[in-house]
């Protein structure tokens, strides 16, 4: 059985690599937006699922972000600044992935995504090591 620790660190990784995703494709036009949307949410919620995890709060699986962050809050650990933007990743999780419908419902902006991405994985990296280093709750 893993430590709260090493699963925090594996999640902070697909983070990552998820982030990586995002950053790469953002820049590229012939990029469908629904697939670095869902990047940008599998990020987010792995980001907040690592800081979770670290602190040994038990999370559900689920996609939902603003559910994420309430945990957090609940929690006294202090939710990322760009909390309203990336609740608003949620959709991608699922819904995107699959109803092509819905992709004129939602729009992205791909350079605010990629730095607001970027920015919650250096947020969620602090918090680990912050909570490492014994200084828990801020960045």
């Amino acid at each position: 059985m893993r430590s709260p620790s090493e699963l925090a660190l594996g999640l902070l990784r697909r983070a990552r690599d998820d982030g990586y995703v995002v950053d790469r494709l953002a820049q590229d036009p012939a990029a469908p937006d629904w697939v670095i949307g869902f990047h940008a949410q599998q990020a987010v919620e792995k980001a907040i699922k690592a800081v979770l995890a670290n602190a040994n709060v038990v999370f559900p699986r689920t996609h939902n972000i603003a559910m994420l962050l309430a945990l957090l809050q609940q929690n006294g650990i202090q939710a990322p600044d760009q909390d309203v933007f990336l609740e608003r990743l949620t959709p991608f999780g699922v819904a995107a992935r699959y109803d092509s419908e819905l992709d004129q419902s939602f729009s992205l902006n791909r350079e605010r995504t990629r730095l607001e991405i970027l920015a919650l994985l250096d947020w969620a990296e602090a918090m680990l090591s912050n909570a490492k280093n014994g200084s828990a709750g801020s960045p």
